[in-house]
C-alpha cells in the first residue's frame, strides 16, 4: 500500500502558547527538498526550533518542531508543503499520482497602483500582497510632487489563478480594504517574463554592497551588525562515517538561518541522508549534517570542502547585504540578496525592509527592485529612495541596523 495524500504532511499544534508546534513530511526524496521546505516555512514566517531528517536516498522522514503566531494559515501552509513533495509513485511502487511535468515558468502580471500617499503606505500594500501569495518579482514606485505614489508590481501568483476575474477582484477588495479613500486606480494585466528577466553587471552598485559579495576576508564585522567570520563555527570530517561527510555547524541563529544552509547544498547539489538541527535560548544554534555528493561519495577533495565551507561560512555571516549610501542630496537604502540557482528569491525581503521603515517613521520616496549578476552569482537587489522631507530625522546607522535586525529577526 503507497502512503495517503494527507499523510505526506502532518501538523499536530501544540497544546500550549509558545510551546512548538510538530510537522512531519513523510515522501520521496530529492536534493534540495529541504531547502524548498525550509523556504516555504520561512515563507509563513514561523519559528524552527528543531529539526530531524533522514533519508535512504529514495525516501525521507522530516520532523519540524516550529513556533507559529496567532495569525498563522496553518491549513496553508500545509497544502504548500504537500506541493513542494515529490510525486510518491517512483517509491511506493504504486502509481497514485501522475508524474509531474517540468514546472512552466509562473505567468507574470504588472499590477498598476495609483494613491495618495501616506506614512507606511507601501509596506501595508506589500504586506497584502503577501497574504495574498502574491510574489513580487520586481516593483518600481514613485512619488509626484502633488502627493500622489504611482506603484508597479510585477507579480506571480502561487495559486496560478490571477488570470481569472474572481481573484482580480479578491485582489482589488482587499487593497481598497488596506488603503481606504487613498486609492484612486487598480488596474492588473498579464505581461511577458521578460520585464523581470536579469540585468548583467553591477554597474550602479556601491561597493558597501559588492566588498565582500565574493570574498569572505572583506566583511567588516562593524557594518550593519554583519558577524564577524570568528562567530561561526564550520567543521568538516570525513573519519565518523564510512559513507558520509560530517558536517558540523555552531552559530547564532538568525531567521531563515537553516534555508540559508539548505540553499547553499541545494545549490552544490549535495545531498542529506541525516541531519539534526537544535535551537538554544533562541539565540545560538547547533547542527550536524550528514552529506554526500550526488554520486554518492564523500566530498574528499580539499578544494571542494574549501569551497563549501566559504560559502556556508558566507551565508552565514552575511546572508543579506545591508547598506544606506548619499546619492547626491539623497539618501538610498540598498539590500541584496543571493538568488538560488533555480530562480527563487528570498521571501519576505521587501516586506521587512518597509515594515522597518514604518516602525520608524521614515518615508519612501521610491523604490525599485531588481536582479543583477555579479561574478557568477545572480543578485536580487532592493533600492529604496528615503523621503527626507526637511532633513533624516533618523540617524543613517539607526536605520541600517533597524532593516538587518528586521531582516536577521533579532528586532
Amino acid at each position: 500500500m503507497g502512503i495517503l495524500y494527507d499523510d505526506l504532511v502532518i501538523v499536530r499544534h501544540s497544546e500550549k502558547e509558545g510551546e512548538p508546534s510538530v510537522i512531519t513530511v513523510n515522501c520521496p526524496d530529492k536534493t534540495g527538498l529541504g531547502c524548498d521546505l525550509c523556504r516555504i516555512i520561512l515563507f509563513f514566517g514561523l519559528f524552527i526550533d528543531r529539526v530531524d531528517l533522514s533519508t535512504d536516498g529514495k525516501w525521507c522522514y522530516l520532523v519540524f518542531w516550529v513556533v507559529g503566531k496567532p495569525t498563522t494559515r496553518w491549513g496553508l501552509l500545509k497544502k504548500r508543503l504537500v506541493e513542494a513533495c515529490p510525486s510518491c509513485s517512483s517509491a511506493s511502487g504504486i502509481s497514485f499520482y501522475t508524474e509531474l511535468q517540468p514546472p512552466k515558468p509562473p505567468d507574470v502580471f504588472l499590477l498598476k497602483l495609483c494613491c495618495y500617499d501616506r506614512r507606511g503606505l507601501l509596506h501595508d500594500v506589500t504586506e497584502v500582497l503577501c497574504e495574498l501569495e502574491l510574489v513580487i518579482k520586481k516593483v518600481k514606485v514613485s512619488t509626484t510632487p502633488e502627493g500622489k505614489v504611482m506603484d508597479l508590481f510585477f507579480i506571480t501568483d502561487t495559486r496560478e489563478l490571477l488570470h481569472t476575474k474572481k481573484r482580480q477582484q479578491d485582489t482589488y477588495d482587499h487593497l481598497k480594504e488596506v488603503t481606504g479613500n487613498a486609492l484612486i486606480n487598480c488596474d492588473i494585466e498579464m505581461i511577458g517574463p521578460e520585464a523581470t528577466a536579469c540585468s548583467q553587471g553591477p554597474s550602479f552598485l556601491p561597493h558597501e554592497i559588492t566588498d565582500g559579495m565574493l570574498n569572505l576576508e572583506m566583511l567588516d564585522e562593524q557594518q550593519s551588525g554583519y558577524l564577524p567570520p570568528d562567530s561561526v563555527s564550520i567543521t568538516m570530517d570525513n573519519l565518523l562515517s564510512p559513507g558520509h561527510t560530517l558536517v558540523q555547524i555552531v552559530c547564532r541563529d538568525h531567521k531563515g538561518l537553516l534555508y540559508d544552509i539548505m540553499r547553499t547544498l541545494k545549490d552544490y547539489n549535495i545531498q542529506i541522508s541525516y541531519g539534526r538541527f537544535s535551537t538554544k535560548r533562541k539565540t545560538e544554534c547547533e547542527l550536524d549534517l550528514f552529506i554526500m555528493q550526488t554520486d554518492g561519495k564523500k566530498i574528499v577533495d580539499p578544494s571542494k570542502q574549501s569551497a563549501l565551507r566559504s560559502r556556508l561560512w558566507m551565508e552565514l555571516c552575511r546572508p543579506l547585504r545591508v547598506a544606506l549610501v548619499s546619492r547626491g542630496p539623497d539618501t538610498e537604502l540598498l539590500v541584496a540578496n543571493p538568488v538560488e540557482l533555480s530562480g527563487k528569491g528570498r521571501p519576505l525581503v521587501f516586506h521587512d525592509i518597509t515594515l522597518a521603515l514604518k516602525m520608524l517613521k521614515t518615508g519612501i520616496f521610491s523604490a525599485e527592485i531588481g536582479r543583477h549578476m555579479i561574478g557568477d552569482r545572480e543578485w536580487e537587489v532592493y533600492r529604496v529612495l528615503l523621503d527626507e522631507g526637511d532633513g533624516l530625522s533618523v540617524p543613517r546607522e539607526k536605520i541600517e541596523q533597524a532593516v538587518w535586525k528586521m531582516l536577521m529577526g533579532w528586532e
